[in-house]
This record gives C-alpha cells, sequence and structure tokens, in this order.
C-alpha cells in the first residue's frame, strides 16, 4: 500500500477558519472524536499541509463540523468562557505528550505552572526540558492552554503561537494571571 494511498484509509481531518479573533486569523481541524488542532496558518492550504505531515490523514473543508470548536475558542478570546466543554481527540498524541498536555489543560483559568511543576506531577522532576519539548509541539493551542506555563523563575519563556511570547502574554493578561 503506498503512503497516498494509506492516507485515504484513515479517517479524515474537518477544517475551518476562525477569522478577526484578538490573536489573528486561525485554522482549526477536527475529527469524529474531537478537537485535533488550532494553527497560526497563513492559509487554507499551508494548514491542510500541516496536517497532514503531522497526523498522516486526508483533510476535507468543512467548516461546519468546526463550527462548535470555533465558537467556544471565541467565546474565550473574548472573555466569555474559563473553560471549554468541546471534546479533545488525545489519541492523536503520544503517551509522553498527552500526559504533558492532560496536565496543561487541567490548569485552571488566570493561574500558571512551571515546567518543573508538571514534571514533578508527572513524577520526572527533572524531565522539564521534555515537558518544554512537549508543550512546544502542542498542536492545540488557546484550548490546551500552554501559554499558562512559565519557566522557573516566573518569567515567559516560548510561545509559537500567534506572534509568539507577546501573544502569551496577551492570554494571561486576558485572564488575570500574575507574570513577572
Amino acid at each position: 500500500m503506498t503512503r497516498a494511498s494509506s492516507l485515504l484509509s484513515e479517517s479524515p481531518l474537518y477544517i475551518g477558519p476562525i477569522k478577526d479573533t484578538p490573536v489573528g486569523d486561525l485554522w482549526i481541524a477536527v475529527t469524529e472524536q474531537g478537537l485535533a488542532a488550532v494553527e497560526w496558518a497563513k492559509s487554507e492550504t499551508a494548514f491542510g499541509e500541516f496536517l497532514v505531515k503531522r497526523f498522516k490523514r486526508p483533510v476535507k473543508f468543512e467548516p461546519h463540523r468546526t463550527a462548535e470548536a470555533a465558537a467556544e475558542i471565541c467565546q474565550y478570546l473574548e472573555g466569555q468562557r474559563r473553560e471549554f466543554s468541546i471534546p479533545i481527540d488525545w489519541s492523536l498524541l503520544r503517551p509522553f505528550q498527552r500526559q504533558v498536555l492532560q496536565l496543561t489543560y487541567a490548569i485552571p483559568y488566570g493561574e500558571t505552572r512551571t515546567y518543573g511543576d508538571i514534571a514533578a506531577q508527572m513524577g520526572k522532576p527533572r524531565a522539564a526540558r521534555a515537558v518544554g519539548r512537549a508543550q512546544a509541539t502542542n498542536p492545540m493551542p488557546l484550548v490546551i492552554p500552554c501559554h499558562r506555563v512559565v519557566g522557573r523563575d516566573g518569567k515567559l519563556h516560548g510561545y509559537g503561537g500567534g506572534n509568539g511570547l507577546p501573544t502569551k502574554e496577551w492570554l494571561l493578561k486576558m485572564e488575570g494571571a500574575l507574570i513577572t
């Protein structure tokens, strides 16, 4: 079976845009099981290529399937939502990253944790850098709030979404989190 034909046998990712948010234009992807990705992609093509490369699944533009997730993300960015109720497709993540991101998902609105805090919660206190790598490849920023993870010095370190650290700072300030 060729790579192209194996892609066709996988269940698809359904994508749709979210335009004009306070942090820029976004694209989202869902599976039948739940949210799969949130990305600041420049175009539908770029987002689709990213998804195929990362998840090895076909992509279909079907915004009606992403409408619920899009609405919740917009409500969050407008300060009207503190928690997400949309399902997440955790099956797309490798075990270590899944564990890191599930702990990140549990960080309450307006609070922060350090990479070391998450590593310690996992029972791997020396794995802070590995936690950082898992955060850096979080496919669902905003919903899985990697912006709530800060350095051990309490300062902002690394953020790949939007405009980088200014976006991370904006999100934390919107939530009323104390940052140094």
